[in-house]
């Protein structure tokens, strides 16, 4: 699966362009379908030859941050399957995203 089609990357704001948004837009999710790490981008761009989010992640902590599109490719979960793109994801308000998901 490619985790960052042309058409999610284009629909991506740049970085910085929700700073100061108390409930941002999330764009895309990612999961580890072994685990119960989520990655929600809300934001992102080129950074050399790879790609940089930022987003909010659930997965030791709940916390905002950035991670790289090579993170996510190389990373594995505890029975080794690789992170996925929820294919069936529509984007929205985090706060609507979390509470859609149980995760509020």
């Amino acid at each position: 699966m490619k985790l960052l089609p042309l058409e999610v990357r284009e629909s991506l704001p740049k970085l910085y362009s929700q700073d100061g948004n108390s409930d941002p837009t999330v764009q895309v999710k990612y999961f580890t379908p072994d685990s119960s790490w989520t990655w929600y981008a809300t934001e992102g761009e080129p950074d050399g030859e790879d790609f940089r989010f930022f987003g909010y992640v659930l997965g030791l902590e709940r916390e905002w941050g950035y991670f790289l599109l090579s993170e996510l490719e190389s990373a594995r979960g505890p029975l080794g399957l690789p992170i996925e793109r929820d294919l069936h994801f529509t984007p929205g308000a985090l706060s609507a995203v979390l509470k859609r998901e149980g995760r509020g």
